[in-house]
C-alpha cells in the first residue's frame, strides 16, 4: 500500500504542536466555520485510519497468525493417518552358530476409515527358531489389515483428534475478528477524541479571536475618553481567560494526536506520525439506523460474534469428545487378517489357505472409568451451552443499550445545534449592540461563554455519536467493525 502523503515516518520525536492556517474568525460565522478546513489542511477520515491499521499494524498481523496455527492443528492431526515404515531385526551368534536371524519389515497405511492396510516382508533364518516361525524358503510376503469391530469402529482417538482440529480453525478465525475488533474500537475511540480536540481547539481559536477584537476595541475607546478604563482590564481578563483555554487546547490536541500515531505502521513494520497539517473528519453518515438495522444486527450477531461461534464449536469439541467417550463402553474386539505367499512363488498362492488371521478382544467388566468420562464430558457441555446462552443474552442487551445510546444522542445532537444557532444570534445581535453603544462587555462575555459551552458540548456530542457506532458494530461482532477494506 502507498502511504498517504501526510503520514510520515517517525525519525525523530515530533511534537504536534499547532500550526494550522486558520482563516480570519469572526462572530458573524456559524458553527460551519469551524468545520471548513483551510486549503492547506488535509483531512485524514477513519476509513483511511482503519485502512492503514488493518494492513500495517502489529497486533493485526498477530491476529492473522491464528490461522496459522489452526492450519498447523489440522496438519498435526492428519499425521496421525501419515503412512508408517516399520523395520525389525533381531539375530543371535553364539560359537559360530546361528540361533536365529529374524527380519521383517512393514508398511502400514493408517486412514479415516476403521481399515487399516499393511504390506511386509519377513524373513526367519536359524537352527533355534520357533516352529511357528520357520517360513519356507526363509522368507514371506503378506498383505492384509487389521479392522475394529468393536471400539473403534465408529471413531477413535486419531479421527477425534482431526475433527477437533478442524472445528479449532473455526475458533481461531473468531479470535481473529475479535482481536481485529478490539484494536479497531480503540482506535475508533482515539481517533474521535482527536477529532473532538482538533475541532474543539479551532472553536476556542474563534474565542481568542474575538476576545482580541473586543480587547482592541475597548482600548481603542479608552483612549478616546468613550469607554471607562476597568472596561479594559475586564475585556483583558476575557482575553487572558481564552488564550489559557486556548493553550489546554493545543496541550489536548498534542496529546490525542500522539495517540493516533500509535496505530500507524509502514509495512516495513516501523511506526509513523501524522505530518502537522492533518486533521480529522466526519464523513457522510454511511447508514440509516433503525430499529430494523438493529434487528438485523442483533440476528447476524446471533449466528456470527465471534464469542458465540467459539462457543458453538467448543460444544462441537466437546461433542466429539463425547462420541469418543461412547466408544470406549464398548468392547474391544479387532480382526487382524494377511494374505501370505512365497516371493519365490509369488504366483502359487491360495486366498484360503495361505493366510494368518487373529482376534483381539478385551473388556472391563465395570466400565467405570468409562461411564465416569462419559458423564464428566456431558456435564461439559451443559455448563457450556448455559454460558452460551448468558453470553448471547448479554450480547443482544448490550447492542440494545447501544443503539439506545445513539438514538439518545443523536436527539441531543439536533438539539444542541439548534441551541448553537440560538446562541450564535444572540451574541451577533450583542456585538451589534456594541458597535451602537448599546451594549456592555459583560452582556457580551456572557453570551460569547454560553455560545462557546454550547458548541463545546455539540463537539463532544458529535464525538460520542461516533463512537457510539463503533461500539454497536463491535457489540454485534461485525468483522472490521463494518468496514469494507476494498473500497
Amino acid at each position: 500500500m502507498n502511504l498517504p502523503t501526510f503520514i510520515i515516518l517517525r525519525l525523530r520525536l515530533v511534537p504536534i504542536i499547532v500550526l494550522l492556517t486558520v482563516a480570519p474568525l469572526c462572530a458573524q460565522k456559524s458553527m460551519d466555520a469551524v468545520f471548513q478546513l483551510p486549503d492547506s489542511v488535509i483531512s485524514f477520515s477513519i476509513d483511511e485510519f482503519y485502512k492503514i491499521i488493518l494492513e500495517h499494524h502489529p497486533v493485526v498481523k498477530q491476529a492473522r497468525l491464528l490461522n496459522e496455527v489452526a492450519l498447523q492443528e489440522i496438519r498435526l492431526a492428519r499425521g496421525a493417518f501419515d503412512p508408517k515404515l516399520e523395520f525389525f531385526w533381531d539375530k543371535k551368534e553364539f560359537q559360530n552358530k546361528t540361533y536365529f536371524d529374524r527380519m521383517d519389515g512393514r508398511v502400514y497405511f493408517p486412514s479415516q476409515f476403521p481399515v487399516n492396510p499393511k504390506i511386509g516382508w519377513q524373513q526367519n533364518r536359524g537352527s533355534q527358531l520357533n516352529p511357528s516361525e520357520i517360513l519356507p524358503g526363509d522368507r514371506q510376503l503378506y498383505a492384509g489389515f487389521e479392522f475394529p469391530v468393536g471400539r473403534g469402529l465408529i471413531t477413535d482417538e486419531r479421527r477425534a483428534a482431526l475433527q477437533q482440529a478442524k472445528l479449532y480453525q473455526n475458533i481461531a478465525a473468531a479470535d481473529q475478528i475479535k482481536l481485529i475488533n478490539k484494536i479497531l474500537l480503540e482506535a475508533a475511540k482515539d481517533y474521535w477524541n482527536w477529532y473532538h480536540a482538533y475541532y474543539n481547539y479551532r472553536l476556542i481559536n474563534r474565542g481568542v479571536t474575538i476576545a482580541s477584537e473586543i480587547f482592541r476595541r475597548v482600548r481603542v475607546n479608552a483612549v478616546n475618553g468613550e469607554a471607562a478604563p476597568v472596561d479594559t482590564v475586564q475585556a483583558k481578563i476575557t482575553l487572558q481567560t481564552r488564550l489559557v483555554e486556548q493553550q489546554e487546547a493545543i496541550l489536548n490536541f498534542q496529546n490525542s494526536g500522539i495517540m493516533i500515531s500509535n496505530y500507524l505502521w509502514n509495512e516495513a513494520g516501523e511506526p509513523l506520525d501524522l505530518a502537522l497539517r492533518v486533521a480529522p473528519l466526519l464523513g457522510p453518515e454511511d447508514v440509516a439506523l433503525s430499529l430494523q438495522t438493529i434487528s438485523s444486527l442483533t440476528e447476524q450477531a446471533r449466528q456470527n460474534h465471534p464469542e458465540l461461534v467459539k462457543f458453538r464449536n467448543k460444544i462441537g469439541q466437546l461433542q466429539v469428545d463425547r462420541q469418543l467417550a461412547r466408544e470406549w463402553l464398548k468392547p474391544r474386539l479387532d480382526l487382524n487378517y494377511a494374505l501370505l505367499t512365497d516371493p519365490s512363488t509369488p504366483t502359487q498362492f491360495n486366498p484360503l489357505d495361505d493366510y494368518k488371521f487373529g482376534v483381539d478382544f478385551s473388556f472391563p467388566i465395570l466400565l467405570r472409568k468409562e461411564r465416569s468420562k462419559l458423564e464428566l464430558t456431558n456435564i461439559k457441555i451443559r455448563g457450556t451451552e448455559f454460558d452460551q446462552q448468558q453470553t448471547e443474552r448479554e450480547i443482544v442487551n448490550e447492542i440494545n443499550a447501544v443503539f439506545n445510546e445513539i438514538v439518545n444522542t443523536g436527539v441531543i445532537i439536533r438539539q444542541q445545534g439548534e441551541m448553537v444557532d440560538l446562541y450564535d444570534r444572540l451574541l451577533r445581535a450583542e456585538l451589534l449592540n456594541l458597535e451602537n453603544g448599546e451594549s456592555d462587555l459583560f452582556k457580551i462575555n456572557i453570551q460569547q461563554e454560553k455560545l462557546i459551552e454550547s458548541q463545546s458540548k455539540f463537539l463532544k456530542m458529535q464525538s460520542l455519536y461516533e463512537k457510539a457506532k463503533a461500539a454497536l458494530y463491535w457489540a454485534a461482532g461485525v468483522q472490521n467493525l463494518n468496514f469494507n477494506a476494498t473500497e
